[in-house]
């Protein structure tokens, strides 16, 4: 059988840096052809960056990624790469859609080319497009109508972009009846929890029902909210695993194939009527070889090192892309915000997080040394800012009285570190979970100050257990745990009043969450909740706090998604909303 050594490029691309991405993409042929490969492959809009949102939208954006394209092609034979086919993934517009009501203005399309000998040899749209959770591809693409075969050192390779594996039929049993050896699809597909199980059980399903080998190609990195965890699988066509790439890492994956010949040209329609798309970039098998790159399969992370390799890896993107090298936080000796400070010291460096305790009449001892031991573990900058005299101050003016003084205290932190902010260029994290963010246990224009959320789609009780691995690992690899325990084991407080505990506004963290979980993960409502064998009368208090809440959370800073149901474009409910579960 033919042989062919495929590369695939596990990237991290930004969105709209056409020229920069164009760099990382030649870098990465480059390593790809010195290893020998046959056969390139990027991600999903790698030139262009993903998503894209309303810039699809922008005919001015379109015209420069159909541009870039062009000249990508172009530069790559000019630097002696023009004889591999390089499959990439960019923005394009369709030629042949009519404009019609409820079709996005200029027919803009999800696409990827095969580039070849300094020019497009093939191009393509993805046919099924995404419309939930965080996805609204229907509002910015039209799809793709074709299946795009490209013919490579004799075998036929069948192409698709990332929802053509997700959804049944299109591309992949078209692939079957057009003879593929090998069906490659390239993806930007966003990390959740536990969905590399998922994807790898896809994989192999789709494989099975194409019949053939499958290269599942994702991308790395993070984009606003959205974190990119890699981890692409190449499987055969019995759905046996060939090769895992690592989660969270760029690189390049090889991988040495023997796959079926190619037949006759494939012509017509396959699937559901997609017309076949044929193009013959080498006709003739290589001369047989020793495959020098088996397949390999990386080390998997367990759930909470892959959790919290997200949150990493999605502060440090947004922070590289939009321009900040350091962070600013309020650390209290809580656990959420050292949670925070691990994580921050672990994407940007321990010397770019500048910590600061803000400390009042209600703080306690052991918060403040907690405070400063966390700082002196991790070796961060450190300092204090008592707010005492601030706080009197306003008092004076003011006179407020309960929550109104409660929240006082909160907000004069939040101008402490905005201000401090201001003056010295850091980026202020928000240090708030999610199951505050769900009740909203914060305090608008105080603790939820901020630039960056890194936890706000972090449960408290996961909270709990990241810490617990964190400092776990640390000890694993003979270093200092960053996290004092005191900060684990100590109740939780807003330190806000004398003796204040967070079970005074809310109930037990671990029935919270659980509960949380039915409600906004999974969406049940409050009788199929309480039939689950819960309070009624807590299910409707958790309820009734979480439905009130919604405005206080679209205030919130943007964060890294980890869960399918994050606050924000995963959930998106109406702030004016009179509808009560159980009403």
């Amino acid at each position: 059988m033919p042989q062919l050594r495929l590369a695939l490029n596990q990237i991290d691309s930004s969105v709209g840096d056409l020229a920069g991405n164009s760099d990382t993409i030649v870098r990465w042929a480059r390593h790809s052809a010195d290893q020998g490969a046959h056969l390139i492959a990027f991600p999903e809009m790698a030139l262009t960056g993903y998503p894209v949102e309303d810039l699809a939208l922008r005919s001015s954006f379109v015209e420069a990624s159909r541009s870039a394209l062009t000249a990508l092609a172009a530069r790559l034979a000019d630097e002696g790469l023009g004889d591999i086919p390089v499959v990439v993934g960019y923005l394009d517009r369709s030629e042949q859609a009519q404009p019609r009501y409820g079709q996005p203005a200029g027919a803009p399309s999800n696409a990827a080319a095969v580039l070849h000998a300094g020019g497009v040899v093939l191009t393509f749209a993805k046919h099924h497009l995404p419309n939930y959770g965080v996805f609204d591809e229907f509002r910015y693409f039209v799809p793709g109508s074709t299946l795009p075969v490209v013919r490579v050192r004799g075998v036929d390779v069948a192409l698709a972009i990332c929802e053509d594996l997700w959804q049944d039929g299109g591309r992949v049993p078209a692939a079957r009846e057009a003879g593929a050896g090998l069906l490659l699809s390239i993806n930007a597909s966003p990390y959740e929890m536990a969905k590399d199980d998922t994807r790898l059980d896809l994989v192999r399903r789709r494989a099975k029902e194409a019949g053939c080998t499958l290269a599942y190609l994702a991308m790395i990195g993070g984009q606003d909210e959205l974190v990119f965890d890699g981890d692409s699988i190449v499987v055969s066509g019995d759905g046996e695993v060939i090769t895992r790439a690592p989660q969270f890492e760029e690189g390049c994956v090889l991988v040495d194939l023997e796959l079926p010949a190619a037949g006759e040209v494939p012509s017509g329609t396959a699937g559901d009527g997609l017309r076949i798309d044929h193009r013959v970039v080498s006709a003739e098998p290589l001369e047989a070889y020793e495959p020098q790159v088996p397949g390999e399969h990386a080390p998997r992370m367990d759930d909470d090192e892959e959790i919290y390799t997200a949150l990493v890896v999605g502060l440090r993107a947004y922070l590289r892309k939009n321009g900040f090298g350091s962070v600013l936080l309020g650390l209290s000796g809580g656990i959420d915000s050292a949670l925070v400070a691990a994580i921050a010291a672990d994407a940007v460096g321990a010397g770019n997080v500048h910590a600061v305790s803000m400390p009042s009449r209600y703080s306690s001892g052991h918060s403040k040394d907690d405070a400063a031991e966390m700082a002196r573990r991790t070796g961060l900058n450190y300092r204090a800012v008592p707010i005492g005299s601030m706080f009197d101050s306003y008092m004076k003016a003011l006179r407020l009285t309960g929550l109104a003084e409660e929240n006082l205290q909160a907000r004069l932190r939040g101008v402490t570190l905005m201000g401090i902010s201001n003056q010295e260029g850091h980026l202020v994290l928000a240090t708030g979970n999610k199951s505050e963010l769900a009740c909203g246990y914060s305090t608008l224009y105080g603790d939820a100050v901020g630039g960056f959320a890194p936890i706000k789609d972090v449960l408290k009780t996961k909270v709990w257990d990241l810490a617990r691995w964190r400092n776990a690992a640390a000890l694993r690899g003979g270093q200092t745990p960053p996290i004092p325990e005191n900060s684990i084991t100590k109740p939780p407080s807003a330190e806000l009043r004398p003796g204040q505990m967070d079970s005074d506004s809310l109930p037990d963290y671990e029935l919270l969450d659980r509960v949380l979980d039915l409600y906004v993960q999974q969406d049940l409502g409050r009788d199929a909740i309480v039939a689950a064998g819960f309070d009624a009368e807590t299910v409707n208090r958790i309820l009734r706090m979480v439905d009130t809440a919604e405005y206080k959370r679209r205030q919130y800073p943007p964060g890294t998604k980890i869960t399918s149901k994050g606050f924000g474009k995963d959930r998106r409910l109406p702030i004016t909303n009179r509808w009560r579960e159980g009403s």
